[in-house]
């Protein structure tokens, strides 16, 4: 008898309640080897590749791709890579299995497992592998369980073995693209060779032409994967500079009546529910400057000139808070009920924009960082966050937020608290004004700025007193270079 265990949603961080299987990548009976990749896992914030810890097989597969499931619920029945398990087997575990955090399970509204198996589809037909091929066995089990003829697959494996993904890769049909052509997923000679990448990374360069060969990978011990493809691809497929012009674009409504309906993404729902939170419940007010910016402008300048780089405004401004945060330790909060938590350092959140949402990586102790500390953080964290590669304590918590859409010419709005905290700073563009300065008319550079505040914990003289500390320390940043 074979022995059956969980595979259950795992949890990264405090917050997680749900997360999404985007994709399956291992096939239903098929064995795997520890360190293959198994799911593509996406939570509200990230999306993680999950590895097997040891030899195994999942006799079936529970989780649908593309649904959400709460933490700890089943979402596959994992065995071990020889054993001989009967579907008799598999209901009874999947009748009797209990999740570990049913609390969270109850929370997010998931429904128990089903009792009985989903109805199979017909099997498919059965194909004669010789015994001398050159194929590995989880490779030759997914050809006879799929029907996938190896006779004409080159393999990508050593000696060119065909190898589990290089059959996995030539039973998926065709992907259309644009004109109606489609890319054929089967790869070619031994393009992949040993380099040391994910399934779904080899599967998205053959695709996309993207050569692995000296791609160096940001998965864990150098690993390939999905979003160091992702990266090359964007480059590679755009058109050169003497293509000829594209076509023009019918840029027409679509027909009256029709509607395209897009399923919120886990990032997408969280901010939903954390906003709609936010807005119905905090009441927010708003104290609002214009701040002058020449002085940034010129230690920007001067940096330049010295280092050939310099840091953005907005990693001035994050300096300038994290200072005026330590002066006023009454905006530097969060609340809790009825209760206020003052911090003794500033970790000040900044908002990014990803293809998925957007995220609050956290600057850490910014009162303690230089501008130039500040800019590489800022960077590395803006990277991860746009790649789905933050840990849950790089995003969770902080005591201040910066909200900046001056780079896309946005004069000035009004943020919305980011729950827990008390208050956020929404940054416009700069723009030339005239101004007056003692009794002559000059022009500067000027941005506008508006700090959204919880008026449970921070009154109005404390916020404008705040507000008055950072307008000194941006028009005349001493401290900042400090």
């Amino acid at each position: 008898m074979a022995t059956l265990r969980a595979y259950a949603m795992p949890k990264w961080g405090i917050e997680m309640t749900e997360g999404v299987v985007a994709e399956w990548m291992v096939a239903e009976g098929v064995p795997f080897k520890k360190g293959d990749l198994l799911a593509l896992i996406e939570t509200d914030k990230i999306t993680n590749e999950i590895e097997a810890e040891a030899d195994g097989m999942f006799p079936r597969l529970i989780a649908q791709q593309g649904n959400s499931y709460a933490v700890g619920e089943l979402i596959a029945v994992l065995a071990g890579p020889d054993d001989d398990v009967s579907a008799d087997e598999v209901d009874a575990f999947v009748a009797g299995f209990k999740p570990a955090d049913t609390k969270v399970a109850s929370k997010a509204g998931a429904a128990p497992p089903p009792a009985a198996p989903e109805p199979q589809p017909e099997p498919a037909p059965q194909v004669a592998i010789a015994d001398d091929a050159n194929i590995s066995p989880a490779a030759r089990a997914f050809a006879q369980a799929n029907g996938v003829d190896i006779t004409a697959l080159t393999g990508s494996g050593p000696n060119g073995r065909l190898t589990f993904q290089d059959v996995q890769q030539a039973s998926l049909p065709p992907v259309a693209v644009g004109g109606g052509a489609t890319v054929d997923l089967t790869p070619v000679g031994n393009a992949l060779g040993e380099v040391f990448a994910s399934p779904l990374a080899k599967r998205l360069a053959v695709q996309h032409g993207v050569d692995l060969n000296g791609l160096t990978g940001t998965g864990p011990k150098g690993r390939i994967g999905k979003a160091d493809v992702l990266a090359r691809v964007k480059p590679m497929e755009a058109p050169a500079a003497a293509s000829p012009a594209p076509a023009a674009v019918d840029f027409a409504r679509p027909a009256a009546g029709s509607t395209e309906i897009v399923k919120m993404s886990p990032m997408r729902k969280a901010i939903a529910k954390a906003l709609s939170h936010s807005k119905s419940t905090i009441p927010h007010f708003y104290l609002r400057s214009a701040v002058r910016i020449d002085a940034i402008l010129g230690l920007r300048a001067q940096a330049k000139a010295a280092t050939g780089e310099a840091p953005s405004i907005n990693d001035y401004l994050v300096r300038a808070c994290a200072l005026a945060l330590a002066r006023h330790p009454d905006v530097n909060v969060q609340v809790h009920g009825d209760e206020i938590h003052r911090f003794a350092s500033a970790d000040i959140a900044v908002a990014v924009a990803t293809d998925k949402g957007l995220i609050t990586p956290i600057v850490k102790g910014a009162d303690t960082l230089s501008v130039a500390a500040i800019s590489r953080t800022v960077k590395a964290l803006a990277d991860k966050a746009r790649t789905g590669k933050l840990q849950p304590d790089e995003f969770q918590g902080g005591s201040f937020s910066i909200s900046n859409l001056g780079m896309f010419g946005i004069d000035q709005f009004d943020a919305i608290i980011n729950p827990p905290q008390g208050a956020i700073l929404a940054v416009g563009a700069g723009s030339r004004q005239p101004i007056e300065i003692g009794n002559a008319l000059a022009f500067a550079t000027i941005v506008q700025l508006s700090l959204s505040c919880d008026h449970r914990a921070i009154d109005g003289a404390v916020g404008a007193d705040f507000m008055r500390t950072l307008k000194g320390l941006i028009e005349q940043p001493t401290l900042l270079v400090g």
